[in-house]
Order: C-alpha cells, then structure tokens, then sequence
C-alpha cells in the first residue's frame, strides 16, 4: 500500500516535565500517533483534555493528532502503520473487517448516534422515503455518513443510484452553500456540522427514523497486533482519556475544556459561546447509557444492530463470521479504575 499524506497535523504534544526525572519520564514516553476522520476537537473532547491537562503525559505517552479527511483514510492509515491508534466509524469499520483487515474496536467513543439526517426547516419533507429521486448530501465519499445514509434508505428498500444520488460538499459550512444553491435536498450531518449550520441562519430539521437515532458515533480502534504487542499503550491512552471525559462533564471546567479544544483546534476557540452550547451536546452524546459498564464499553447487541442494517443496505455482502471478535471490552475495567 503507497505510504498515506496526511492532509493536515493539527497537534503534536510532547510534554516534558521541569524535573529531571519528570524530563526523564517524558524521554522514555511512548510516541502515539491518533488519527482522526476530520479536524474537529470537539468531537474528540476527551482526548483534547488529556492532552491540556497532562493525562497522557502521567501515562508515558506522547499524543500526536493527526486530521484525516474520512473513516476510509483513518483506516487505511492504520493499515499501513501511520497511526496507532484512530477513530473511525462503525461502518467502514465493518467494511475493513470484511475485507480481512485485522483491526479491533477498543472504545465506544459515541454510545448515542452521531449522524442525522436533516432537511431545511421549511422543506416539505417529513420522512426519508419522500426523497425518492433527491440529492443527499454528504462530507465525504468513504465516511461515515455515505454508510449511514445508505443504511436509513436501505432499510427503506431505496438503493443509491436508482431512488437517490450522493453529492459531496463537505463539512459544516460547506453544506450551506449546497443547500442555498439548492444543489442538495437533504444532508447527512454530524452534531458539529448540524450546530454549524444552525449557527450560520439555516435552521435545519432531523428526519431521521428513530430506530436509526441509538445507531453508536466513532470511536477508537487499533491494529490486533498492535493492541497484543502494546498493551500498556492502549490501557494507559484509555485511563487518559477517561480522566478527560469524567473531567469535561463538570460544568465548572467549561472554560478550561474550551482551551483544550482551541489548543488543537484554533478555530474551535474563536466563538466560544458556540464551542460551549457544542460541548455541552458532545458530552451528552458521550456519556454511556449505563455508567456502571463504564466508559469505552461496547455491547454485542449495538454491533449486531449496525451489522444488520449494513448488510440490508448491500453496504456488507454477508453478516461477520464472528462479530464478537471484531471488538473488545478487555481493558474497560482498567480504564475505569479509580
């Protein structure tokens, strides 16, 4: 495979301490290189946490984010050693199993579904099937919402190509134009790209069925080889960013968690008022049904819900073999340690 350019590096941490044993410490830190599907920091607001606030470096890693334009491009990073760790979505997931791809979902980032598909306010448009012969649009051709698209339409018996056409017009903002050209009926949008157009005048309403609303976001995923030969990297990269995610939902720490973003982000820092009304939706998205099972665990029932809707989407030829092996709740006890 031709080694992957990465479109953009949004962050390198190396956090080395005033002492000399914490310089010391910091020498002996292993590197991690976490890829992300698109740019935002808010969408991974654990991890920006434990950057800014020193978990990662108590874990002995070094953190470096680097923005990947989709879950495809995540994957493929992954597969050929560019990244440890990343974070893509359920589907094309799936889809890099079936093709044989030995990669293990470590941690349900999204418990909540991150994906809806919404319309303009003022459409006439109730519900998915009354846009038969319509143009969807979407961030990326490989990500996460072309599967989930297809999923919702699937399920409806809609396929793409005969009952509705894709057009690409990419994140956030750039879907506004796309609706105001009139060049997309609907859009498949993400909580950040939702809040974005919201923020920009263009109230937007969400048609999404609501068997498709408990449908899990991204979350973190690694090579099987990788996990067995690090696990230290991968219990020590889960305790940090739990640590972020327990400190991000004390409304006390807005401010500080904003920062954190910015720091990756710069962009995500220059509203602040909407960077706050984001997180606090984020947090919501990312907290787990049950906190008992703790942060990062993954149920049997929400893969196979996916597995099924791909599979009568045509988006997966044939169910897993086995889907227990695909994901693992091996280290969600550690993580959750206090």
């Amino acid at each position: 495979m031709r080694a992957l350019k990465f479109v953009k590096c949004l962050f390198a941490a190396s956090i080395i301490g005033l002492s000399g044993a914490a310089s010391a410490a910091a020498q002996a830190a292993k590197d991690v290189t976490f890829v992300i599907a698109n740019p935002s920091a808010v969408n991974i607001i654990p991890v920006a946490v434990a950057m800014g606030e020193g978990y990662f470096a108590e874990a002995g890693l070094n953190v470096k984010v680097e923005a990947l334009n989709g879950s495809g491009a995540v994957l493929q990073a992954l597969t050929a050693g560019q990244g440890q760790i990343g974070n893509p979505a359920a589907g094309p997931f799936l889809g890099a199993r079936a093709r044989g791809i030995d990669i293990t979902f470590i941690y349900r980032l999204n418990p909540n579904s991150s994906l809806s598909m919404v319309v303009k306010e003022e459409a006439a448009t109730q519900k998915p099937e009354e846009l038969k012969g319509k143009v969807i649009g979407i961030g990326t051709a490989d990500g996460a919402e072309a599967s989930f698209a297809r999923s919702v339409f699937g399920d409806l018996g809609m396929e793409e190509g005969k009952d509705y056409s894709f057009l690409v017009v990419g994140d956030g903002g750039l879907a506004t134009a796309g609706f105001m050209r009139g060049d997309i009926d609907a859009y498949v949008a993400a909580t950040s790209d939702a809040a974005i157009l919201n923020s920009r005048g263009l109230k937007l309403r969400n048609i999404t069925p609501e068997k498709f609303r408990v449908f899990f976001g991204n979350g973190f995923a690694a090579m099987a080889d990788y996990i067995e030969k690090n696990p230290d990297v991968i219990e020590g990269f889960g305790k940090a960013v739990v640590k972020g995610a327990h400190f991000a939902t004390d409304p006390a720490n807005i401010d500080k968690v904003i920062d954190h973003a910015a720091a990756v982000n710069p962009q995500e820092g220059e509203d602040r008022d909407f960077s706050k009304a984001l997180i606090e939706q984020i947090v919501v998205r990312q907290t787990p049904f049950d906190l008992a099972k703790g942060y990062g665990y993954q149920d049997l029932e929400a893969w196979q819900a996916w597995q099924e809707s791909l599979v009568s989407s045509g988006e997966l030829k044939a169910p897993l073999p086995d889907l227990e092996a695909i994901y693992t709740n091996r280290f969600v006890e550690a993580w959750n340690a206090k």
